[in-house]
């Protein structure tokens, strides 16, 4: 593992206006980077901007649709115009669902797929040569999804599977130039991600979500990230409950499937009596 440090780096974040996204540009931005931060709401990135900029940071935002990639190009090359190269790349940007495989439009799960995977290749394949120069370094903010089944949510675990199978091959294909590539599992974190999350019909989902075990701040896990990327790591379970469903998922997984199963059978059959206090675990968005 290759140490790194981040002083006069610069980051660039994509969903950076709210959240996580945000959590992580004042983390890395309190580190002494440069932060770049892209995302769609331009009220969000103004008021991150303030906020940085008043703590004494170096700010650049640009608006991003990360599933048009010619946009993540443009936004990429102005990065590189303004800061003259890319250290780190955040791919934070994404979208929830939730709804039963069965009553969801198939426009859901390719909106899903287009913000959580192909918003993330976009942004990679435009920031790549720039991270190779750099000998940087690729975040990816994936899930318990990434790598547990999750009932009501195929098309989410789907998105996040396919992020660990993509960043996975691509570190084997940039370690010898000396990128590296970081992936992120939390469980369930205080974000607006819950109430923009999208029903089977593509309209916001109905009911809250069910969660599992203490939700996480925002602040928290981006601090975490900020630790597991100045020590080189290619992995970061974040929690107690992720770190258990990565190893009950290996060891049980049946057990696993049973009781994630019983804990969130509710969010899309309300008839089925889940109990709210089934487990201590489960994967979440």
């Amino acid at each position: 593992m290759t140490a790194r440090h981040f002083s006069g780096s610069t980051v660039v974040v994509t969903g950076a206006a709210s959240g996580l996204g945000r959590s992580l540009c004042l983390s890395f931005a309190a580190a002494g980077a440069r932060i770049a931060a892209l995302d769609r709401d331009r009220a969000g990135l103004d008021a991150l901007a303030t906020e940085l900029l008043a703590a004494g940071s170096e700010v650049f935002t640009a608006v991003c649709d990360v599933t048009d990639a010619p946009a993540c190009h443009l936004a990429v090359a102005a990065v590189l115009a303004r800061f003259g190269g890319i250290d780190v790349l955040i791919n934070n940007a994404g979208i929830a669902h939730r709804s039963a495989f069965a009553e969801t439009s198939l426009e859901v799960l390719h909106r899903v797929m287009d913000v959580n995977y192909f918003g993330a290749v976009h942004c990679t394949h435009a920031a790549l040569p720039a991270l190779t120069r750099s000998r940087g370094l690729i975040i990816a903010i994936s899930s318990v999804a990434g790598f547990a089944p999750l009932i009501g949510r195929a098309g989410y675990a789907a998105s996040k599977h396919a992020l660990h199978g993509f960043f996975d091959s691509l570190r084997t294909e940039l370690q010898d130039q000396g990128v590296g590539v970081l992936l992120v599992c939390p469980s369930f974190i205080l974000t607006g991600i819950d109430q923009a999350a999208l029903g089977g019909d593509g309209a916001p989902a109905g009911r809250p979500r069910k969660v599992s075990g203490a939700q996480t701040r925002p602040e928290e896990v981006a601090s975490a990230v900020l630790r597991a990327a100045r020590r080189g790591r290619t992995q970061l379970l974040f929690g107690a409950t992720s770190r258990l469903a990565w190893w009950l998922t290996r060891l049980w997984p049946a057990r696993y499937a049973a009781v994630m199963k019983h804990r969130l059978q509710s969010e899309i059959s309300p008839s089925s009596g889940a109990s709210s206090s089934a487990s201590n675990f489960s994967a979440g968005d």
